[in-house]
């Protein structure tokens, strides 16, 4: 069996390779993507793979913005840390899902119910469920709208999500920049802070930066096709948009989605 692996986080990535290895030694991983844009360019060079194992939270955005970019005919396992609420979705559309952090024995059981379900109904009404159970998640308000913040003995002082200018990572702590230009230590991970915001406000321009449209002043080419982006406010170093994310990051600030 060809596995490809969608999934930014490398440690995650680790794990899941030494799983399979130990649930089945025939399965072959293929691949290891990291984001939407050289997912999509990988499915323009290469065939189709017996199975996927898809991150929903990827470092470019959510994987959900697949089905809208290419054809993906082949089963999907997701991997997620959805609340309860968005996992039910995945639960009626008989579509399998791994919650992090993954067991040897959540592929296993992943896997035969995947055999199973490949014999019982045709893969056209499966791949109907996949897009079913996408248009759900897509559906459902499950963005964060504060942040609660440690503070002085046991008090948390909320912090609004929309006076969020911009979040950026720095010797592994991550801040969050506001309206008032104060610089506040979140107690979450960059990953974890770009999976629970709405994308529709917020675009994850690279590994260190996530930004807020309202903060954009402007944006310029820079070197081999890439855009450098100025805020509002100032930054410690310049924020380069890569050139695999230029146009998403257009289509994100013209509001196409």
């Amino acid at each position: 069996m060809k596995v490809l692996i969608i999934e930014d986080e490398r440690a995650a990535v680790r794990s899941l390779k030494n799983i399979l290895s130990q649930v089945d030694a025939s399965i072959e991983v293929v691949d290891v993507l990291e984001g939407i844009a050289d997912t999509v360019e990988w499915f323009g060079n290469n065939p189709m793979p017996d199975l996927i194992f898809m991150d929903i939270h990827l470092s470019d955005g959510s994987s959900f913005e697949l089905f809208d970019r290419i054809s993906i005919t082949c089963p999907i396992i997701f991997t997620t840390a959805y609340d309860e609420y968005a996992l039910r979705a995945f639960k009626v559309n008989s579509v399998d899902y791994l919650l992090k952090p993954i067991r040897v024995e959540d592929v296993r059981k992943a896997l035969d119910k995947l055999d199973a379900l490949t014999s019982s109904s045709p893969h056209s009404e499966s791949m109907d469920n996949i897009r079913d159970m996408v248009s759900a998640l897509r559906n459902t308000s499950h963005f964060r709208s504060h942040f609660l913040i440690p503070s002085k003995g046991d008090r948390l002082i909320p912090l609004d999500v929309a006076d969020v200018l911009y979040f950026y990572i720095v010797d592994g702590a991550v801040y969050a920049v506001t309206l008032r230009h104060e610089k506040i230590l979140i107690p979450h991970t960059l990953d974890e802070v770009a999976a629970s915001i709405d994308p529709s406000v917020f675009f994850r321009v690279n590994r260190q930066y996530i930004i807020s449209r309202s903060a954009v002043k402007d944006m310029a080419v820079w070197f081999t096709g890439r855009l450098v982006v100025n805020l509002t406010v100032e930054t410690e170093e310049k924020i380069i948009v890569s050139r695999q994310k230029v146009s998403d990051f257009k289509d994100w600030f013209a509001g196409l989605y």
